[in-house]
């Protein structure tokens, strides 16, 4: 029988208050080392596979009054947010957060609406609209999946030719979400891009990602490194920050002539490999910020 959320009498948390669901979907690296930093403080972590719980709708009372979702399917973290949120749980991230983020056309628009610093950007739903967006921004482009990670099916186009090979494979093969074609320019960055943590609204860390392929994932292998934190980056991330409304959310930034412009926003950001290669402890960051919330 696969594990349901638990139905449990009164409206008190009472021996609940140091409790944090950590619900997941593979124990990485990241959530051992969040459950590892919240149990040295005594805060009872119970960990949930949200994919594998049954949810019943419209019912249930909330187990702990705090919940990390770490799920990787970005539709299942929002539903799972949501749920809990409607059950009055505080969610880190919540489903605006969630939704907003994991939706790189969302992301892009609501920033630039605020006057956020971002590349050129389009968004169109057929292969003619897409090309039309190509020819406003100049070759060499980008077009990406609306959603994803790890930089997966993100295709730099430096004439008319690959575009053509790059939207007609995605037109005719993908799902619905590759069918919207999300092209923005391509920045001439310095071999490397910034991810920026933030807790709390707070920048905590930032590192240069710095690799000889254009797409600067490190998760592609690419090496990361310290950066300072200046006002101007400062300002930025911060100012995301309160837009999305995440807890602990990623920023993408890359250096350009324009100064610093936003890539993308994570709300389920990895951060073991590049901690490790610079020496923070992102654990005790984030169970610093949890003993703040449960106080």
């Amino acid at each position: 029988m696969l594990p349901r959320l638990k139905r449990i009498g009164g409206n008190s948390f009472g021996t609940e208050d140091k409790k944090v669901l950590l619900i997941y979907t593979i124990l990485r690296d990241e959530e051992r080392i969040i459950d590892k930093a919240l149990s040295k403080r005594g805060i009872k972590v119970e960990k949930v596979l949200g994919n594998r719980t049954l949810w019943e709708l419209g019912n249930g009372l909330p187990e702990a009054r705090l919940a990390i979702n770490r799920t990787l399917s970005a539709s299942q973290a929002a539903y799972i947010s949501f749920l809990l949120e409607e059950r009055g749980v505080k969610v880190i991230n919540p489903f605006r957060t969630m939704t907003i983020c994991n939706d790189k056309a969302l992301t892009t628009d609501l920033l630039a609406k605020e006057g956020v610093p971002v590349p050129r950007t389009y968004l169109a739903f057929t292969p003619e609209r897409a090309f039309e967006a190509l020819e406003e921004i100049g070759y060499p482009a980008v077009i990406k999946p609306v959603t994803g990670s790890w930089g997966r099916l993100v295709a730099k186009v430096n004439d008319r030719d690959a575009a053509e090979a790059v939207i007609s494979y995605r037109w005719n093969l993908g799902r619905v979400q590759q069918k919207a074609f999300y092209i923005q320019e391509y920045v001439k960055k310095p071999g490397r891009d910034i991810r920026v943590l933030v807790i709390g609204g707070k920048v905590r860390y930032a590192v240069y990602r710095s690799s000889s392929h254009w797409v600067t994932n490190t998760a592609r292998g690419a090496r990361a490194y310290p950066c300072p934190v200046t006002k101007e980056l400062a300002d930025i991330a911060e100012r995301v920050a309160s837009i999305v409304g995440g807890d602990i959310i990623a920023l993408d930034l890359f250096e350009s002539e324009k100064g610093l412009l936003v890539n993308e926003v994570n709300s389920t950001p990895e951060f073991a490999r590049s901690s490790r290669d610079v020496g923070i402890d992102v654990g005790e960051l984030i169970a610093d910020y949890i003993e703040e919330v449960l106080s």
